[in-house]
C-alpha cells in the first residue's frame, strides 16, 4: 500500500507527463508494458491531469512508432535480406509485402487499439517499406483515440478507479502484461 501511495503521489507531479511520454516512446520501440499502465496513476491521482497525460502518451507513441519504423527500414538491407534468404524466400516476402500493402490500414488499426504489441507492427511496416506517412497518420489517429478513451474513462470514473488501483494495482499490472503477451501469441500464430 505504501508503494501505491508513493506512485500516486509522484504521478500527480507536473513532470510525470514527461515520464508517460518517455515510457510510451519506449513501449512503441521495445518495452512490453502497455502505456495505460503509466497513464493510469496520474489520472487516478488527479483527474485534471487526464488531458496532458493523454497528449504525452499520444506524442510519445507517434515518436516511438516512427523510431521503430525506421529501425525496421534500416535493418532490411542487412538482417532482412539474411532472413529472407535463410528462413523464407523472396517470393514469400513479396507476397507478405503485397498483403501488407493491401490490408495495411486495417492491420495498423487492429494493432493500435488492441493489446497486440505495436512495436512489432511498426518494425514490420518499416521492414516491408509500407508508406511511412500513411503508417504514422493511421497510428496517430487510432493510438490517440485509444489513449483518449482510456483517459476519458479514468477521468469519468476517477473515484472508482482510484479505489481499484489502490486495491488491485499488482493484479492490474500483471493483467496488462498478460494482455500484451497474448497479443504476441496472437501474432505468432499467423
Amino acid at each position: 500500500m505504501k508503494l501505491i501511495n508513493k506512485v500516486l503521489e509522484k504521478s500527480s507531479k507536473p513532470w510525470y507527463a514527461w515520464v508517460v511520454f518517455l515510457m510510451t516512446v519506449c513501449e512503441s520501440v521495445f518495452l512490453f508494458i502497455p502505456p495505460e499502465v503509466f497513464m493510469t496513476p496520474a489520472i487516478v491521482a488527479d483527474k485534471k491531469r487526464a488531458t496532458p497525460i493523454v497528449i504525452s502518451a499520444a506524442i510519445g507513441s507517434l515518436i516511438g512508432g516512427a523510431i521503430a519504423y525506421l529501425i525496421g527500414f534500416w535493418v532490411f538491407d542487412t538482417v532482412g535480406i539474411w532472413l529472407i534468404n535463410n528462413v523464407a524466400s523472396m517470393e514469400k516476402f513479396e507476397l507478405t509485402q503485397s498483403l501488407f500493402n493491401q490490408y495495411g490500414i486495417m492491420i495498423i488499426i487492429l494493432t493500435a487499439v488492441t493489446p497486440i504489441p505495436y512495436k512489432i507492427l511498426a518494425i514490420c511496416a518499416g521492414f516491408l517499406q509500407y508508406p511511412i506517412l500513411t503508417f504514422l497518420a493511421v497510428s496517430a489517429l487510432f493510438r490517440t483515440g485509444r489513449f483518449a478513451l482510456v483517459g476519458f474513462l479514468l477521468w469519468r470514473f476517477q473515484k472508482q478507479a482510484n479505489e481499484l488501483v489502490k486495491k488491485y494495482s499488482l493484479q492490474l499490472t500483471i493483467a496488462a502484461i498478460i494482455f500484451a503477451m497474448l497479443g504476441l501469441l496472437f501474432i505468432s500464430l499467423f
